[in-house]
């Protein structure tokens, strides 16, 4: 759940809603909240800075529903925008009923989602990414702990954060990189903080020894030369708009298999950058991705003899 706060956070960043030296007042109820806190006292000025740290290294929950609120106006609605960003994302099995993670009968989610949603997390806001890599956070001299216990007992874990509810019971999501790897691991109902990590570190040690991640194509690569109609020029060099990689067993590249489907008929102008299709990415013939395939030049508007002559193909193709 604070996955999901805090991606809004960072999107309210980025939107310029707020800023990290801006302050927020901490609400009566923040400042009640039972479980994990950073012990915000109600009436005080917090800079979302200390909040987001309070969040995200100690799964303070008075420091999320202040965040919530200052951003938001009320908890409600920001939730509202966790559910409204879950649907974004393609979380069909998740569905937030508070900011925390504390437990309610209609706020669940799974393992896939939850990688999911970290690799959006990962992938939208790297520059926030050390956040997760801090052992410790200190707030009016109270420190207290990164309860990743594998930050600092694995050198390639860089993240990214721990959960626990009594429903749920212990939880992790786990990232680890080596070399130009970037792992995730993801573990639910484990018994115990050991266990939870153990369980992680055993994914993370069998993901790095067993599977592969090859580029399928570079970002920016010619994938197709697609048809034209009513342009400057007869075809479009088409390709993907990001590096596009795929996690594999070792020695299995072969079973990569990836196919084009564009939008047709394409009609002048274009512009770079414009999507034009998408690449589906299979491994052994089920999918495991799909990707925006955009046009990597400008084609402008023909003269009207061309226009007039695409049109009448275009009647009947």
């Amino acid at each position: 759940t604070k996955l999901m706060s805090a991606y809004l956070v960072f999107e309210a960043l980025r939107q310029k809603e707020v800023s990290l030296d801006q302050d927020m007042r901490v609400s009566e109820e923040a400042a009640k909240m039972p479980g994990s806190r950073m012990f915000l006292e109600a009436r005080t000025w917090v800079s979302v800075d200390q909040l987001l740290r309070g969040m995200i290294v100690v799964s303070a929950n008075d420091a999320t529903l202040a965040l919530a609120e200052g951003i938001a106006g009320s908890e409600e609605a920001f939730v509202e925008r966790m559910n409204a960003q879950a649907r974004r994302l393609g979380l069909n099995q998740t569905r937030f009923a508070d900011s925390t993670g504390l437990s309610h009968p209609q706020h669940y989610s799974t393992a896939l989602d939850i990688a999911r949603l970290a690799a959006a997390l990962i992938r939208d806001f790297p520059q926030h990414l050390p956040l997760y890599q801090l052992r410790e956070f200190t707030y009016k001299e109270i420190t207290q702990a990164n309860r990743n216990i594998l930050l600092g007992r694995d050198p390639r874990v860089d993240g990214m954060k721990t959960g626990y509810t009594e429903n749920a019971g212990y939880c992790i999501v786990a990232t680890a990189r080596r070399e130009s790897r970037h792992l995730l691991a993801v573990v639910t109902g484990a018994a115990s903080e050991s266990t939870r990590a153990a369980e992680a570190q055993k994914l993370i040690n069998y993901g790095f020894q067993h599977y592969e991640t090859p580029q399928v194509y570079a970002r920016g690569a010619v994938v197709a030369e697609l048809p034209v109609y009513k342009g400057s020029a007869k075809r479009l060099k088409a390709g993907p708009d990001q590096d596009v990689y795929v996690s594999v067993p070792r020695g299995r590249t072969d079973a990569i298999k990836a196919s084009l489907t564009s939008r047709q008929p394409l009609l002048a102008p274009l512009t770079q950058g414009q999507q034009v299709g998408s690449l589906r990415v299979e491994y052994d013939g089920a999918a495991v991705g799909e990707y925006p395939v955009v046009a990597l030049e400008n084609v402008s508007v023909a003269n009207l003899f061309v226009r007039a002559w695409d049109s009448l193909r275009l009647l009947f193709e």
